[in-house]
């Protein structure tokens, strides 16, 4: 049932209004304890760049997120260097681009860019930056409930090693399980090169829904 809802609600527009999000593309995640892993963060940024450069060419918004701990945190802190932007992001700041402080995982709660996006007409939001197994998938996983199409582009996210009392799993592993798992219901996964043609032509990325990717052959 959710699944039949989410194709109906995010199946092929004609004409997606995109807007490109950055999220946490931060200095935390170049450094312990939360290193970017899996895809290496200097692809992930290759990739986001590759990004950046096509929504110019395109025309569309583009938004930068940044996480915000408590003052004074182990990470995060809004006062340190991990809060800053990743060098090479920082470097190509532009003043259209809109700027938020988030505190929760999604880049929704809490802030004003749900809003912002309904006054220019986005109804298509792209995922970039950190992390997978966090933050994207926050992201995602509200935008559903806020009527929003979410893609993710796949080479542009990046996850952590996680091991805890529930269980472990490397990088490589959160990272494919993830995808797979938001591309089922959630978001429209692309690698960021598929990404760039479907912006060209104004046209979405295919996307897949719980049933289908229930009954796939494994």
């Amino acid at each position: 049932m959710t699944a039949s809802r989410n194709e109906s609600r995010r199946g092929p527009q004609p004409d997606p209004r995109r807007a490109l999000i950055l999220v946490d593309v931060q200095r935390e995640y170049a450094r312990l304890p939360l290193r970017i892993r899996f895809p290496r963060l200097s692809d992930c940024l290759d990739r986001i760049e590759r990004a950046l450069d096509a929504a110019a060419d395109a025309g569309i918004p583009v938004v930068c997120v940044q996480h915000a701990g408590r003052p004074g945190g182990p990470v995060f802190d809004p006062e340190g260097k991990g809060f800053e932007l990743c060098p090479r992001i920082e470097g190509r700041c532009a003043p259209g681009w809109k700027r938020v402080v988030k505190r929760h995982g999604s880049i929704y709660a809490g802030t004003d860019l749900e809003p912002w996006l309904r006054e220019r007409g986005v109804d298509t939001v792209t995922l970039v930056g950190f992390m997978a197994n966090n933050c994207i998938l926050a992201s995602a996983a509200q935008g559903e409930a806020l009527g929003l199409t979410t893609e993710v582009l796949s080479d542009a996210v990046g996850a952590v090693n996680l091991r805890n009392r529930a269980g472990k799993a490397d990088a490589r592993a959160v990272h494919a399980t993830l995808m797979a798992l938001l591309h089922s219901n959630w978001a429209a996964v692309a690698a960021t090169d598929e990404w760039c043609r479907a912006l060209s032509r104004g046209a979405p990325l295919p996307c897949s829904n719980l049933v289908a990717s229930a009954i796939a052959p494994f």
